[in-house]
């Protein structure tokens, strides 16, 4: 969304407050009508609960739908909650096979049956289609309602199928070339449909087919069909037959959602799963206190170290003054290695396998970054102290920045190697881990260095 456009949003949901307080509702009619359906989703994000609902109930029927299918499954969900059956059950019948999945997973387990016995036996089959994958798998997010072709068939015959479809299939942009088993052979564009001899076969016109298994991760299979290119992304069961397509919207939406995970948890919190603005405190406080209280517990270690060498400390005591410099070096320099390799992992530039390369890699960034700073490090504590204090600084930033980077390049490919997120282990954990092992690098150079007991 523009700049331009999110201030209207703004300006809207600003608008529609006083009109709702004193339930002027021609005047949130009127509000609604100046505005197309973008802003009326941005200025719904902005509303209290209650507020959405009357606001939604005001909306004509055909913006209604365009609306509902815009919003996070998460505030689809509240709306279910503060309509009508008769109005929740429309709703429901409208949307795509894939999307009522999404909102039936933020719906409580005894609503879903009611919704489902609501769709027509068409429609039930399909949405059960689609339940029926795990969550988290491409499955889950394809629809099963597409068109497809044979590669024996015509051009003709095959704008005619796309013809008879285009009311209910979700896309039309990409066919999926199947034989006789339903296997895919290949693909089609319905620009080169358009622009061919409608006597042409379409075995003259396909091209390779990418696939995705059904049971693939979700975000793998996205990130796919967006760095190749691809309008739709075929979906296949464990018999390489065809089930549903990915469409590029969708797999937009699954990158997105990855995206925001990961700068969650790299910022020691879950993700929200919903806009801000509609998100209950206390669902804040929950995304945030475990991770609190976790690293809370690890910054234990820290003072640990810092009592171990207490002794140390009281004999020189300008080395307390370098502390807070020393382990903040360390935790940037291992958060930008995590940061940068957990971004490979995503990219699928690194795996697992690579993990003796990547930290060879980050030890020689690590002595690099840390010989550089060590020096600026032993120069200026030099002047500024004693040669023999700077010595020690310049030493410990050397070792830390290179303990980090190795630490900070490897943790995010050991976490995927045990199948956890590799956000998980990264900039707050990490943290926590070079500051303890760092404080020990720093006492025990000191002890060497200053000849201490």
């Amino acid at each position: 969304m523009t700049p331009a456009q999110t201030d209207q949003s703004t300006e809207l949901a600003e608008a529609l407050g006083p009109a709702l307080a004193s339930t002027d509702l021609p005047r949130v009619s009127e509000l609604l009508n100046r505005v197309d359906t973008n802003d009326v989703v941005a200025a719904l994000e902005r509303l209290s609960s209650p507020q959405r609902a009357v606001v939604y109930r005001l909306l004509p029927k055909d913006t209604a739908l365009a609306v509902f299918e815009s919003l996070d499954p998460q505030l689809q969900g509240d709306l279910v909650h503060a309509l009508q059956d008769a109005q929740v059950s429309s709703l429901f019948a409208e949307m795509e096979p894939d999307d009522r999945v999404s909102l039936l997973d933020e719906l409580p387990a005894s609503l879903a049956p009611k919704l489902l016995r609501g769709l027509s036996p068409r429609e039930r089959q399909l949405t059960a289609a689609v339940l029926g994958y795990p969550q988290g798998s491409v499955g889950r997010r394809m629809t099963p309602e597409f068109v497809s072709t044979r590669h024996f068939l015509t051009v003709e015959e095959t704008m005619t199928r796309i013809r008879s479809r285009l009311d209910d299939a979700e896309t039309v942009y990409v066919l999926p070339v199947l034989d006789h088993s339903r296997h895919v052979v290949g693909v089609v564009q319905l620009r080169d449909l358009v622009g061919a001899d409608p006597e042409a076969l379409i075995e003259d016109l396909m091209q390779p087919a990418r696939t995705a298994g059904a049971v693939e991760d979700a975000e793998s299979a996205a990130r796919r069909c967006a760095e190749l290119g691809l309008l739709a992304l075929p979906v296949v069961d464990h018999e390489s037959r065809l089930v549903g397509m990915l469409t590029i919207d969708d797999a937009v939406r699954i990158l997105e959602f990855a995206e925001s995970e990961d700068v969650a948890r790299q910022g020691g919190a879950e993700p929200l799963r919903r806009p801000y603005l509609t998100t209950p405190i206390l669902t804040i406080v929950r995304s945030r206190i475990v991770w609190l209280l976790v690293l809370a517990v690890g910054a234990t270690l820290t003072v640990q170290v810092l009592s171990a060498f207490e002794a140390t400390l009281a004999q020189v005591t300008v080395l307390a003054l370098f502390v807070p410099l020393l382990i903040g070096t360390g935790g940037n320099t291992g958060n930008q290695a995590a940061t940068t390799v957990t971004r490979a992992l995503a990219l699928g530039d690194v795996r697992p396998a690579d993990l003796l390369r990547v930290v060879g890699r980050e030890v020689r960034v690590g002595v690099s970054l840390g010989a550089v700073l060590g020096l600026l490090g032993f120069a200026i504590t030099g002047l500024v102290f004693t040669w023999s204090i700077g010595l020690v600084i310049g030493l410990t930033l050397l070792g830390v920045c290179t303990m980090a980077a190795a630490v900070g390049g490897a943790m995010p490919l050991a976490a995927r190697a045990i199948k956890v997120d590799p956000a998980v282990f990264s900039n707050p954990f990490i943290t926590t881990f070079v500051d303890a092992s760092g404080l020990i690098v720093y006492f025990l150079i000191a002890r060497t260095v200053l000849g201490l007991g």
